[in-house]
């Protein structure tokens, strides 16, 4: 098979995924539970690795996993096509949150109000944290299929992790290019990998 024919074979499989999802949903939203067993069979692993992420106990992820496909199942309606996946593992890392601070609770009565603030600020830097390794691990699986002109400016912000300033001061230009450069390569990723996530 030639180069182009593989790859024109390849984009009609991420096609028949992407319509796959979308499809699905809309059955389950008609009320078809076979659509819904298939969603969750294709993200199992995913909501148990993003659970797992915060929880770190096997068994309490597991328990978590199956309150969170009951989550995405009541919540479905509701769901407007902002990406399956973000939208999926949003919900996954609140609820492991919740689990997380409930237990904690439980071996901690005295904690009051004051802790419920923590609680608050530690949601916001955990969702992130899960967030932005998910983010990660998509870069360096796909870096190569970045354009040449994006590449090194993704891999040193999101691998790297360098501020718009380092990358500006090592390249010799302009804050304001760099900016431009990641406002451009996060449009490719959006439109070239179905993610929403890259902000």
């Amino acid at each position: 098979m030639c180069v182009a024919s593989s790859i024109k074979v390849e984009a009609d499989r991420r096609g028949e995924r992407e319509i796959s999802d979308q499809v699905l949903i809309q059955k389950v939203k008609s009320g078809n539970d076979h659509a819904f067993r298939l969603l969750v069979e294709k993200y199992r692993q995913d909501v148990f690795r993003t659970i797992y992420a915060v929880l770190r106990d096997e068994k309490e992820a597991e328990d978590a996993a199956q309150e969170v496909f009951m989550k995405i199942y009541t919540s479905l309606s509701q769901y407007e096509d902002q990406g399956f996946k973000t939208w999926m593992k949003r919900i996954a890392v609140n609820h492991a949150i919740d689990v997380k601070r409930k237990k904690d609770k439980r071996q901690e009565d005295s904690i009051e109000s004051a802790g419920y603030d923590l609680y608050g600020g530690q949601r916001e830097q955990v969702e992130t944290e899960v967030m932005n390794r998910a983010r990660r691990k998509l870069v360096i699986q796909r870096l190569d299929e970045l354009p040449d002109n994006y590449r090194h400016v993704i891999y040193d912000f999101y691998i790297r992790e360098k501020t718009y300033q380092q990358m500006a001061k090592e390249q010799n230009v302009q804050v304001k290019t760099i900016e431009t450069k990641l406002y451009r390569a996060r449009i490719w990723m959006k439109k070239h990998w179905k993610e929403d996530d890259f902000s």
